[in-house]
């Protein structure tokens, strides 16, 4: 072979190895049950609001006497263990033995949610043998509303497999992806007040700094129009008195009160019968 081709060989086989090893490298993630064609914009949302926890891990150990001793893993639409390449989004791990069991696999995956939870499901599970007719293990997993927290409290909660179908594990989790959006507490009047607060001290700083940089105003000439806002003061006190008073202003007044003048006046008269006749 010449040195170009074995060259272009060795590129060949480098790029088909770069290629295995990318898609190796890329997770699988949740595929709903039935077509691609088929999945709801409310199942889409839902696996794009889990998004978040995927990258997370949770175990959980439960131990019952000397017969059970399990550890459960469980991955948010991501294979627990990706090498082994079985879907498997939530796997049993026998403590005594090591064996281990897929509960549930995210490429049959349910999901759906109410106001402040989201249900994931994963079906197609390793099978159950003599119990539950023999039928295919799933986990259903029910993901409860806090905010604040990325994800906690992962648990199971129990195994019904005394059914003759339709068994499952049931887990439970904390986490804020499940919260309803929160609804803004202003009210439009409020919005009104604070853009017409925050105007007005846009006007009254830009201005002074106007006055005072641009124009070289001292003192209160640096209020931006001053002499305007001067004669609107006078204008609403004329138009208070306007309105507030109930007769001309110059008109005299109906009750006189008892003044030092006319105390004088009565003083001297008063003398004046005192004299002697």
């Amino acid at each position: 072979m010449s040195p170009p081709c074995h060259t272009s060989a060795l590129l060949l086989v480098f790029i088909a190895l770069a290629v295995a090893g990318t898609e190796q490298s890329e997770e699988r993630s949740c595929d709903v049950i039935g077509d691609e064609s088929s999945e709801s914009q409310m199942e889409r949302a839902l696996l794009k609001k889990l998004e978040p926890l995927s990258n997370m891990r949770f175990n959980v150990t439960v131990e019952k006497g000397k017969t059970e001793n399990y550890i459960y893993h469980f991955r948010v639409c991501r294979e627990v263990d990706s090498t082994s390449h079985d879907y498997g989004g939530l796997v049993q791990t026998d403590r005594q033995n090591g064996k281990t069991t897929v509960i549930g696999r995210i490429n049959e995956t349910q999901v759906f949610n109410g106001s402040d939870w989201i249900m994931l499901i994963y079906k197609g599970g390793d099978s159950y043998g003599r119990h539950c007719s023999g039928e295919k293990r799933r986990a259903v997993i029910m993901i409860s509303c806090k905010r604040g927290v990325t994800a906690s409290s992962f648990s199971i909660i129990s195994e019904e497999r005394e059914k003759e179908q339709e068994c499952f594990y049931l887990f439970e989790m904390d986490s804020s992806v499940a919260c309803p959006a929160e609804n803004s507490h202003l009210s439009v009047g409020s919005i009104l007040l604070i853009t017409f607060v925050s105007l007005i001290a846009l006007y009254i700083i830009g201005g002074f700094l106007y006055q005072r940089l641009v124009v070289g105003a001292k003192g209160m000439e640096q209020i931006p129009h001053f002499a305007f806002w001067q004669d609107l003061g006078n204008l609403v006190a004329d138009g208070c008195d306007f309105v507030c008073r109930s007769k001309p202003r110059n008109a005299p007044a109906a009750y006189r009160g008892v003044g030092d003048d006319q105390l004088g006046e009565e003083s001297e008269e008063r003398d004046d019968h005192l004299l002697p006749m």
